[in-house]
């Protein structure tokens, strides 16, 4: 008798064959050189129950463009494999040919050319229109929002969440758990929580004071015929990658055991499905899932990956739905008997040229904006490089960003959190307010400037270094590798903490860092309370008025080995 995981391993090789229904249809799409919003909305409704997974969409309403990584290094056992995959290793495991639509919606390579031929992607009005589409062939889909919503624009910032709240509200989420929403401070989100009509879950997140849950750990609903349970896991790390003092009297953590606890609960109240609506980053969700038994699904965030197929750990299927509002993910289950028989799986790109916006949702996208929209839209500056974030190491946006601490900090070295954030602008667009925001609106944004000795600098980069590359993912604390401005160094990724980074130089003499010699450092969003100093995008804008067009040499001055 075939088992339910050799089921589950046949039903991904057929469909990637066959062309079923998204798993492996991305190459067929491609292949055809199709646009059309009736082809990317194609599904064959399949089983009994329908996903909607969306995540880390921080706070862009508006459609953008964004920039794949060219650099997510995995280490470890988990070197070389999804979502540790890029450029054109990442096409041809996914047998995607080079200049699609599809090619130019999951990897960077040829980006600016291929923006600007394919166009920007997201949307909530786009989103919006999809998950209408999909409910109308499935009415009682699960709409599940897996965090980083209310956080990341202009509107965003000013409104204190409110216009994502307000818009988001109108897709009637079916649930969803958290992140950079609680850099809006847990009064703040206490308040927005009391009037969503969705519950915003999270098992493991705890108050301290009596030790017991603060958030509701999951919710059921009866769908096909079928118990589904959605357990929220927030993200993990909070006190340790955002400040503290913004949340008192919660904890957070992977709490693998009380996960285990949790799932254990919801099957014997008779959960025929387990679904884990996850904000714990890819590479914590695949040790989850190997260690914690009886999760069907986990619809996983935070680490922005969008891939094409899901990844089977065990029984369990990993979805990733990336960021920016770039993709949403559909997942039809054939759920009979307690057990999880069969899958359909598309993750649909959000061409904003094809996909026709909602109005209704539009509407309020426009209503939200309006009171910031002259604000907001002013020009700047202008680039003649392409400007974007995501990548383990420096990004041109983040080399902006440190170029301008340098300068109007009047500093030797500059160090700038490693966000994974932020919708990326084309070689000749202009840079407006917006954008500045896009890049830095937070909760935390003040400019320090301050004297450390080279020795504290080499700490620092060892100890983010650590949260990045540690081998056991459940110590992978933190976001991509901090940003430095005015400092080179070699970095050897499979070193334990402490041995990793050598030959640290400072660019404008070409001198060795001396680790007794004090150098004057800016950087921006510390965790620390009471943090002095201008708000960075007061910085980078002052920046970018004075150069008025912006020119970046390619950045060599970090040298990577050991992955």
């Amino acid at each position: 008798m075939i088992s339910r995981r050799d089921f589950l391993q046949a039903t991904v090789a057929a469909s990637a064959i066959y062309g079923a229904s998204g798993v492996g249809n991305w190459a067929k799409l491609a292949a055809q050189q199709a646009l059309t919003q009736d082809q990317l909305l194609d599904f064959d409704t399949f089983g009994n129950i329908t996903l909607i997974h969306i995540c880390d969409i921080h706070g862009q309403m508006k459609p953008v463009y964004f920039r794949e990584p060219e650099i997510n290094l995995g280490v470890g056992a988990v070197n070389g494999m999804p979502p540790h995959v890029t450029g054109a290793d990442f096409l041809k495991m996914f047998n995607l040919t080079p200049g699609t639509p599809e090619a130019y919606a999951l990897s960077y390579t040829d980006f600016t050319a291929l923006a600007k031929g394919y166009g920007r992607m997201g949307g909530l009005d786009r989103m919006a229109t999809i998950i209408k589409s999909i409910r109308s062939a499935r009415p009682d889909a699960l709409l599940l929002d897996a965090g980083d919503t209310w956080h990341g624009s202009y509107t965003c910032l000013k409104t204190d969440a409110q216009d994502m709240v307000n818009v988001m509200n109108l897709m009637k989420p079916d649930a969803m758990t958290s992140h950079w929403e609680y850099t809006l401070g847990v009064d703040r989100v206490n308040e927005i929580v009391e009037t969503l009509d969705f519950p915003f879950l999270g098992a493991n997140v705890f108050d301290n004071e009596w030790d017991e849950p603060a958030l509701e750990p999951y919710k059921f609903f009866e769908r096909g015929g079928a118990k589904i349970a959605v357990i929220g896991q927030a993200f993990p790390y909070m006190p340790i990658a955002n400040p503290g003092w913004m949340f008192p009297g919660l904890s957070f953590g992977v709490r693998e055991e009380r996960m285990r606890e949790v799932v254990a609960e919801v099957r014997a109240a008779g959960a025929d499905l387990v679904v884990l609506l996850s904000h714990n980053g890819f590479d914590v969700d695949r040790q989850l899932a190997a260690k914690v038994d009886g999760i069907d699904v986990i619809l996983t965030g935070h680490t922005h990956d969008a891939l094409p197929e899901p990844v089977l750990v065990n029984k369990t299927m990993l979805i990733a739905s990336g960021s920016n509002g770039k993709f949403v993910s559909r997942v039809d289950l054939d759920v009979r008997d307690g057990m999880l028989m069969g899958f359909r799986h598309k993750l649909i790109p959000v061409f904003s040229d094809v996909i026709e916006g909602d109005k209704e949702v539009a509407a309020a996208i426009d209503a939200e904006r309006a009171p910031y929209l002259n604000e907001m839209s002013e020009v700047i500056g202008h680039t003649d490089s392409l400007l974007y974030r995501r990548g383990n190491f420096n990004g041109t946006w983040d080399d902006l960003i440190c170029n301008a601490l340098i300068d109007e900090r009047e500093a030797d070295i500059a160090l700038s959190p490693g966000f994974r954030w932020g919708p990326s602008l084309l070689p000749g667009d202009p840079i407006t307010r917006e954008d500045i925001y896009n890049a830095t609106a937070m909760t935390y944004p003040n400019a320090y400037r301050s004297e450390m000795t080279g020795e504290t600098i080499k700490t620092i980069l060892e100890d983010v270094a650590d949260n990045l590359f540690n081998p056991d993912p459940y110590y992978q604390q933190g976001g991509d590798m901090v940003r430095v401005g005015g400092m080179g160094y070699h970095i050897d990724v499979s070193k334990p903490q402490g041995e990793r980074l050598t030959n640290m130089t400072v660019l404008k003499t070409g001198e060795a860092v001396d680790p007794a010699k004090t150098y004057v450092v800016a950087g921006w969003a510390s965790v620390r309370e009471g943090t002095e100093g201008p708000e960075i995008w007061d910085v980078v804008e002052s920046y970018i008025k004075r150069k008025g067009t912006i020119q970046l040499d390619p950045n060599t001055s970090v040298k990577v080995s050991g992955a």
